[in-house]
């Protein structure tokens, strides 16, 4: 359960700073990734920097004869030359939903605050790398685009926005949030911002996942390495088999009773019927999928599937 921790509610922009350690602990040698059953968001164990092979062609005059590619002269019996261009920093944009339905959690910490501290991690990690580091956040509170940038001045302004746009234990949350400010238009701001080539993480627990969702997905995905970061919460899963318990709701608390056989029956079908959505969307849109519960630490989860020294593939 939630312990009685303000941090565990909501994150202060001092707190996202402090990741900073917990992002230089995994590029540390001895943070190593584990091999689990689940597949992970790394496409390659290796990111080179440097030159980088683009083509063959034939040889020209002035061209450098150490560059010639023997196996395809010997094979088209004329001289061909390989041609490099200088690999470049990935800009890595995170698209962080920090709606209502993330305002909860009932084990380790509230899922807007996971979704922060793994975003903020990201951006430490990528700035580290010598990346470009940029954002989508959003919530029915605002709305706010920072264009990759590699400056720590632009990951500072992508945690104040992760700090300001959560929700409050103050203020109540209202799952009628205005139509700029939902999962589907970030994606299609996404594409506005994203450079072609540019590595994109989609954080959310995608409980407002649309017809439209999969498709916005996918026309990311066919110019750049994108992956999700599905944030659950183990209660919205699976119900006690006993006892009554209340829930926040937009008009209070909604009260349940976990021995009634009905109403159980019922969340298990609504709860199959989402996650087979949420699969066919995914897989309909070519992205990587993994899944963050509130119970798990952040830091670990982005080890368990990052590469080699916390690289961002």
């Amino acid at each position: 359960m939630i312990e009685p921790d303000d941090t565990a509610i909501q994150i202060g922009l001092p707190g996202l700073i402090r990741l900073q350690a917990d992002a230089r602990a995994l590029r540390l040698p001895g943070a190593r990734p584990v091999r689990t059953r689940q597949v992970g968001l790394q496409r390659s164990p290796q990111r080179g920097r440097g030159m980088a092979f683009a083509e063959v062609r034939l040889y020209q005059p002035g061209d450098d004869i150490r560059s010639i590619d023997w196996r395809v002269t010997a094979r088209r019996q004329s001289p061909h030359t390989k041609l490099y261009e200088e690999e470049r920093e990935r800009p890595v944009l995170l698209i962080c939903d920090l709606g209502p339905t993330l305002f909860f959690g009932s084990q380790g910490a509230y899922k807007q605050v996971r979704c922060a501290q793994l975003a903020g991690i990201l951006a430490w990690l990528a700035l580290s790398a010598g990346d470009q580091v940029g954002g989508i956040v959003f919530s029915e509170q605002g709305f706010i685009v920072q264009r990759p940038a590699r400056r720590k001045k632009a990951v500072l302004q992508l945690l104040d926005a992760l700090a300001r746009f959560q929700h409050s234990p103050s203020t109540q949350a209202s799952v009628q949030s205005e139509r700029s400010h939902n999962l589907d238009v970030a994606l299609q701001e996404a594409r506005r911002v994203a450079h072609t080539g540019s590595r994109i993480f989609v954080l959310s627990d995608f409980l407002t996942l649309t017809d439209e969702t999969s498709r916005l997905l996918g026309a990311l995905s066919r110019h750049n390495s994108v992956s999700t970061l599905r944030i659950i919460d183990p209660l919205e899963q699976k119900l006690p088999a006993s006892g009554q318990f209340a829930v926040a709701g937009p008009e209070g608390p909604v009260w349940f009773n976990g021995a009634d056989r009905r109403f159980q029956d019922a969340f298990r079908a609504r709860v199959k019927a989402h996650e087979q959505s949420v699969e066919r969307c995914f897989r309909m849109a070519g992205v990587l999928d993994q899944v963050v519960s509130t119970g798990d630490d952040p830091a670990q989860t982005l080890r368990l599937i990052l590469g080699p020294r916390g690289r961002i593939g």
